[in-house]
């Protein structure tokens, strides 16, 4: 991505704020796991939302006074004893090409920096990502932030930038769309190059071997999420993700997952037979979920609930219930059919937006309705990445195959 789409990001966000007020963004660090070993770093969201950057330890400080902007980036200094065991820190000409900021100081400086700049203009606003999932996660880097500044500066008022950032992610630029597309696109190889070499007896993470070795091969970094791979009866536990069952002669395997690519991420559900065919029974089950998967694409349009897609989902579904002879009241659907039919895509796999909001175009989410079936073995779910447009939608994973003709076809030829 160009460094313009971050400066534009920036903008928007600085727009949004009261004068008077500062921002502090942080990019994060690696949280510790065992002896000397990190988990992998991943950059918080919101900030490599408005910079581009994906380096550890990084601060973004803007200001806005008298409706005058101004940026600083807080980068690590240079370390050429750790540069020969981990590689070189982002200097700051790379850091001002990635992210179109031109100031930049270092890490060591920012405290003293942000202490300035409020003796200096008398600030009285202090913005900070203030996300908090659940009540007993830890502490974030900008939360104790948080807490040190009232301490040292009682006066200052804080909030919490969080929902605006939010509300700018959720509406995709073009630039966004193509990632997610590229993403979308080596889901896809992935997903055909497991049906490919699907074969009864195989374990279930054998088979999620091929998926993993296509997006290596393509310069993937890393998953959307882990991989779920779940044969006959696992297909019927949401995330089951142990992906270490046998696939037996008439098992289906349900996959859902995800290609990610700059941090935009696809995420697709596909269920195959492990043998190339369907049974009848299976036949039956998985046409009542494609035609909910349709339903939805055929009614998705802009100024529609989000929350109206699973009712749609929810319709179909228990009169195809109905039909299979599994229910006999749409009230006991949720024997079957557990779960919400979407949620928004981006830069999270489970991406930040308002579920009771209005579709609107650019905006990127999952439809993935699923029948689950624990007696009978069967799990499926069928899911596509949509955009919505200016006048309806696109499926930007109908290039994947998805019917049952389709899937026996190319499992034939494969």
């Amino acid at each position: 991505m160009k460094k313009e789409f971050y400066i534009r990001n920036r903008k928007k966000i600085m727009d949004k704020i009261e004068d008077n007020s500062m921002v502090v963004l942080f990019g994060g660090r690696a949280p510790y796991k065992s002896a000397d070993e990190t988990y992998p770093f991943t950059p918080n969201r919101n900030f490599y939302y408005l910079t581009g950057i994906d380096r550890e330890n990084i601060i973004l400080l803007m200001t806005k006074r008298n409706n005058k902007i101004e940026e600083v980036l807080f980068i690590e200094e240079s370390d050429p004893v750790m540069a020969r065991w981990v590689g070189e820190r982002m200097n700051a000409e790379e850091a001002e090409e990635c992210s179109g900021i031109k100031n930049i100081d270092y890490i060591k400086n920012f405290n003293e920096g942000f202490a300035s700049f409020i003796s200096r203009f008398n600030y009285d606003k202090l913005y900070l990502d203030l996300e908090r999932q659940e009540w007993g996660i830890q502490f974030t880097e900008a939360q104790n932030f948080a807490s040190e500044t009232r301490l040292k500066y009682p006066h200052i008022v804080i909030k919490n930038i969080y929902s605006d950032i939010c509300d700018l992610r959720t509406i995709k630029s073009k630039e966004e769309v193509d990632e997610i597309r590229k993403a979308i696109s080596i889901t896809k190889m992935g997903i055909e190059e497991m049906m490919k070499n699907a074969e009864p007896k195989m374990m279930e993470y054998e088979i999620e071997a091929y998926f993993d070795h296509v997006l290596t091969s393509k310069g993937v970094k890393d998953k959307a999420f882990k991989t779920i791979a779940a044969a006959g009866k696992n297909g019927t536990i949401l995330h089951y993700s142990d992906n270490n069952g046998k696939c037996m002669e008439n098992d289906l395997i349900l996959f859902d997952l995800g290609a990610q690519w700059n941090y935009y991420n696809g995420d697709i559900s596909r269920t195959f037979p492990v043998s190339g065919k369907f049974t009848e029974r299976q036949k039956q089950v998985y046409n009542v979920v494609l035609k909910a998967n349709e339903e939805i694409i055929k009614a998705v349009k802009p100024g529609m609930p989000f929350s109206e897609l699973n009712e749609i989902a929810k319709k179909v579904l228990a009169e195809g219930c109905k039909e299979l002879g599994l229910i006999k009241e749409d009230s006991e659907l949720s024997k079957y059919y557990f779960h919400g039919v979407s949620h928004y895509l981006g830069l999270d796999t489970h991406d930040v937006g308002d579920r009771e909001a209005m579709l609107e175009a650019g905006m990127v989410f999952t439809n993935e309705p699923g029948l689950y079936i624990p007696e009978e073995g069967i799990g499926i779910r069928i899911e596509d990445d949509i955009l919505v447009t200016e006048c309806g939608c696109e499926n930007l994973s109908k290039d994947i195959i998805k019917t049952v003709e389709e899937i026996e076809e190319f499992m034939k030829k494969a």
